[in-house]
């Protein structure tokens, strides 16, 4: 992985924990040189990230967001940014399936 790329991956993984939007969402970072908080990383194809959330029922959600070529490209602000939208529209499909959008 080139050096400038790591930096901005190290800086968006940065700011996706800071801007952690709920405290009972896990973020497993699969991030080849730069973050791999999870035994179960699949290290060989596109980086991603994993956003778990179980419920009070025990229920597990997850959602893998995979860091495309062209999601790259972008400012470690706006991925940062991009991802964090992804994960309130996860949260907000829970909300809607687990309480019937309430």
């Amino acid at each position: 992985m080139e050096k400038e790329l790591k930096e901005k991956l190290e800086k968006v993984v940065e700011l996706v924990s800071k801007n952690a939007i709920d405290p009972d969402i896990e973020i497993e970072y699969c991030i080849p040189e730069v973050a791999t908080t999870s035994d179960k990383c699949d290290v060989s194809g596109e980086p991603y990230i994993i956003v778990k959330y179980i419920t009070e029922e025990h229920d597990v959600h997850e959602r893998k967001i995979k860091l495309r070529r062209n999601y790259l490209e972008k400012s470690p602000e706006d991925l940062a940014n991009l991802i964090t939208f992804y994960i309130e529209q996860f949260m907000e499909e829970i909300d809607s399936v687990e309480y019937g959008g309430e």
